[in-house]
């Protein structure tokens, strides 16, 4: 018999978990709340209570072939960057491919999962579920995934804004705003310059009389073009900046960064420069706000001291009166309602989990959160290949080292909700799955995609290259990454024929990338693997790849 497995939630993180478990032959049952899948990126006009809710105009932050599923790219003729309108047709598209729909249960609540009485040696759960007329049902599930995300719970800190009580206006949270037609000539104030805040600023300042826009710290200011209008994430590439990183401090490489993101507008100037180095916190990614800032329709405020009435008083004691709105960009909590709250509790948004997917304690690892984390990158990828993971331990194919000592001469568990860099952690998860590209292997075997998958954007096709749910199509994908990039914009045809590019770039490149790779290799002491490198077997590979990828 096949095991059996509650995927919760119909979002992205669900999803390719339905797909993961189908993959490895264990059968799925995808309970959700609501009466569709998309999860957060399914704009409603009414926001639903504890769910997660989206404004009108959100378009993704990532670039399509950053944020697509590894085995199924998305089509080459969306744009680049994605209103999430289209990132809904895309998981259509994904969930009709694979055939995912039919093993959802729409407009079902989970209200209870526990582990069996005898879970230590079954490993399974008891969950117990309602639908929409409130008849109960209870299940027996041999593993359970978690995949509600982290945009359910808006945080309102009322208390942290003293006089609110007072305040004449409306405020409300940034889940609740949808449009900026009816603020049309007022005057509003954005608390927060995440990435919600900074865009429900912009978008405000077209229609309003004055946007004030209050940061406690200030923020980083990425945008998604990049040198010659290509998508940011393709202009360098994460495993060559971890390298660098690898061998060099810490505070020179913030530097490095800091110094190519002022050259766009100096952070300091426009009243944004915080105090955290640009490689320690998320960053906020959009393109228009240093020019709403430049035009005055923004201005950059320091935290709120106190409101009373229609006034509010910032901490630099300047004042401003008048406001009829405060829109609360104050991030979500998470939680765990239905599971005992000894078995996962959350403190101050953080919960302890192994490699952010495994809870700590349990008799049988039949328990793992997707998609709980907050990537320098997209969510979709990292679900993916957390579920990948998860449904191979389930199925007992792969084995977690928490049960082992690694645990204890390593200190492996990491709090949940926390900063995760891209490359590092898809790495780390892919070695546990067996599908980490070989660097090494394919610089012998196949020059073209080693140069683009150590030079390139770091797409996950690479992913599935080798291992369990190899895809012949991987290779493809990844040789034509670029293409589709480009072949979005083309939107009509043009007589300019294209300069030619000299391979000479290339080479320079190619050969500090290997050079960096040979001592990435040495200072982690794997001398041995530097033998392999024979030039006169690789470098005459490599030659009929120089025109054509540059």
């Amino acid at each position: 018999m096949s095991r059996r497995v509650c995927v919760i939630g119909g979002g992205s993180s669900g999803l390719t978990s339905i797909k993961s478990c189908l993959e490895e032959g264990l059968e799925p049952t995808c309970f959700e709340s609501s009466d569709d899948i998309g999860g957060l990126w399914r704009f409603k006009e009414n926001p639903e209570a504890d769910r997660a809710s989206i404004y009108h105009s959100v378009i993704i932050n990532t670039s399509k072939e950053m944020m697509c599923f590894s085995d199924f790219p998305i089509p080459a003729h969306f744009p680049n960057y994605m209103h999430n309108s289209l990132i809904m047709d895309y998981f259509r598209m994904y969930a009709e491919h694979f055939q995912l729909t039919k093993h959802i249960r729409f407009q079902i609540r989970v209200l209870q999962v526990k582990p069996r009485p005898d879970f230590s040696r079954s490993g399974q759960w008891d969950v117990e579920t309602e639908n929409k007329k409130g008849e109960k049902e209870k299940h027996i599930f041999d593993a359970v995934m978690i995949c509600i995300g982290h945009h359910c719970h808006p945080n309102l800190p009322l208390h942290d804004f003293p006089g609110i009580d007072t305040f004449k206006g409306q405020y409300f949270h940034s889940r609740d705003y949808k449009t900026a037609e009816e603020w049309r000539g007022k005057r509003v104030v954005v608390i927060g310059i995440g990435n919600s805040g900074g865009d429900i600023a912009v978008e405000l300042s077209r229609v309003t009389k004055q946007v004030f826009l209050s940061t406690r710290r200030g923020a980083w200011i990425l945008n998604r073009v990049g040198r010659d209008g290509v998508p940011i994430d393709f202009q360098f590439s994460r495993r060559v900046l971890k390298m660098v990183q690898s061998v060099l401090p810490f505070g020179l490489v913030c530097r490095l960064g800091e110094n190519k993101v002022n050259q766009r507008f100096n952070h300091s100037l426009y009243s944004l420069q915080p105090k955290h180095r640009l490689f320690s916190q998320h960053p906020t990614v959009n393109d228009e706000l240093p020019n709403r800032i430049l035009s005055g329709t923004v201005q950059v405020k320091s935290n709120i001291r106190r409101i009373q009435g229609s006034s509010i008083e910032f901490d630099d004691g300047t004042v401003e009166d008048n406001i009829d709105l405060v829109v609360f960009a104050t991030g979500y909590n998470f939680s765990f309602p239905f599971l005992p709250s000894s078995m996962l509790p959350v403190s101050g948004n953080k919960a302890n989990l192994y490699k952010y997917m495994f809870p700590p304690g349990l008799e049988r690892p039949t328990l793992a959160v997707i998609g709980l984390v907050q990537p320098l990158g997209a969510i979709m990828p990292i679900s993916e290949m957390q579920a990948r993971w998860a449904t191979r331990v389930f199925k007992g194919t792969s084995l977690l080292f928490y049960q082992t000592l690694d645990i204890l001469l390593r200190n492996l568990w990491l709090p949940s909700h926390s900063l995760v860099e891209y490359i590092d952690y898809m790495d780390q998860i892919a070695y546990q799955v067996g599908v980490r590209p070989s660097l090494l292997g394919l610089l012998l075997r196949d020059p073209g995609v080693w140069l683009c998958v150590l030079l390139g954007p770091c797409a996950p096709y690479q992913y599935r290259l080798r291992g369990p749910g190899q895809w012949d199509g991987a290779r493809q994908a990844i040789l034509t990454t670029w293409d589709r990039m480009a072949g979005a914009l083309k939107t009509r045809p043009l007589d300019i024929p294209e300069p030619k590019q000299s391979s000479l770039p290339l080479t320079l490149t190619m050969g500090a990338a290997a050079l960096a790779l040979g001592y990435y290799w040495n200072i982690h002491n794997h001398p041995s693997l530097l033998k392999a490198l024979d030039p006169t077997t690789w470098q005459d590979k490599i030659k009929p790849y120089l025109p054509g990828l540059w």
